[in-house]
């Protein structure tokens, strides 16, 4: 399962800027899975975890292989970009194809680059995205609508549920809210997921900072945050693109030291992975044996022939059983036979819930 995140934001809050210095960051810490550039604005980088390695080590493996998420720079917004000014379209049809949005919004103070608004306001920029991003879902759902009332017309009542659907979002967007706010059932939201709505994707939102105010990020975000809404000011990660491109330069002990010096225990990289991870209902499991350990990303609540079928489709078909150890108990017993010895090691059947932290051998038939 991969995992696509859209860099969006303002020109001059310095969003391709931070991009560039994480995926830069990336390339210098990725050891089994090399940065790659797909496209001039895309970058793939692993997800970091610290179990692969003592995973790799009971299990002798030959290589580690993380999973990875796709960061894409999408170009900058302007107003009226649901119109189609600036790079609009571009803009929005990007955004469609994520998994989740990093909006990055502006902290920082710097007189040499001025403000697309004139000033630093994170209210006020989170606005201007939002407006357009609700503007143009509302011409998607208008469109919908029109051909979904000619389906009504002859009886349909699959037409009817996606219309009430349709209608609860098109209330929502006309209130100035997001459509993830509108009041769907399983069934209705199922309906509109082909739509790819904007303001349907989860949103992570970025304070850039600058040193300073990282060494101090909660008050730089209670300063700042005016009128946020409770979801944008505790969904802020505080991340400053001076520091990461810093950290790029530095031996991975240097790296710890500089981090422990401005009082933080990871990269902004590294947080923003496992926040969107947590937002995303994202966890991982592994495989470990001798020719590689290697983590896997599934939706939390994926039964055992869901997780099989993240490897292969055939073994989502085929699936028998899987036999299933936690990690840390597999690492502190050192091995499969002494973790089945001790009675650690479970078959589970097709009805079983897998867990973050799960390493498990499949069973199935071909």
């Amino acid at each position: 399962m991969s995992l696509q995140i859209g860099i969006v934001g303002l020109p001059n809050v310095g969003k391709s800027t931070l991009f560039n210095a994480l995926i830069r960051g990336a390339k210098a810490e990725a050891a089994n899975y090399p940065f790659c550039t797909i496209e001039p604005n895309v970058g793939v980088v692993e997800v970091p975890d610290e179990r692969l390695k003592p995973l790799s080590e009971v299990s002798k493996s030959k290589k580690i292989v993380s999973a990875v998420v796709e960061f894409v720079d999408i170009a900058g917004l302007v107003r009226g970009a649901n119109k189609g000014e600036g790079l609009g379209n571009q803009f929005l049809a990007h955004i469609r194809e994520c998994d989740a949005i990093a909006m990055v919004v502006r902290f920082f103070e710097d007189e040499n680059i001025v403000h697309v608004e004139g000033k630093i306001n994170p209210e006020e920029d989170i606005k201007t995205i939002e407006i357009e991003l609700q503007l143009a879902d509302i011409s998607t759902v208008e469109k919908r609508l029109f051909g979904v009332e000619k389906e009504m017309k002859t009886g349909s009542k699959e037409s009817a549920l996606v219309h009430k659907a349709l209608q609860k979002i098109k209330d929502i967007l006309h209130q100035g809210k997001n459509a993830r706010e509108a009041d769907l059932n399983e069934e209705e939201l199922k309906e509109v997921k082909g739509l790819s709505l904007l303001t349907m994707k989860p949103v992570l939102y970025i304070a850039n900072c600058s040193e300073e105010q990282l060494t101090n990020n909660q008050d730089t975000i209670t300063n700042n945050q005016n009128n946020l809404t409770i979801e944008q000011s505790n969904n802020f990660i505080p991340i400053s693109a001076k520091v990461e491109e810093e950290l790029n330069s530095l031996k991975e002990e240097e790296k710890a030291e500089y981090l422990d010096s401005l009082g933080l225990k990871e990269s902004g990289l590294n947080r923003l992975i496992k926040e969107a991870y947590k937002t995303l209902g994202l966890i991982t499991y592994f495989t470990s044996g001798e020719p590689e350990t290697r983590a896997w990303t599934i939706k939390k609540g994926f039964t055992a022939p869901q997780a099989a079928g993240v490897i292969h489709t055939d073994f989502e078909r085929g699936f028998i059983a899987a036999d299933v150890v936690g990690w840390l108990d597999l690492v502190n017993q050192g091995s499969w036979t002494s973790a089945r010895a001790k009675g650690l090691v479970r078959t589970e059947g097709k009805n079983y819930i897998f867990k973050d932290g799960d390493v498990t051998l499949f069973k199935f038939n071909v």
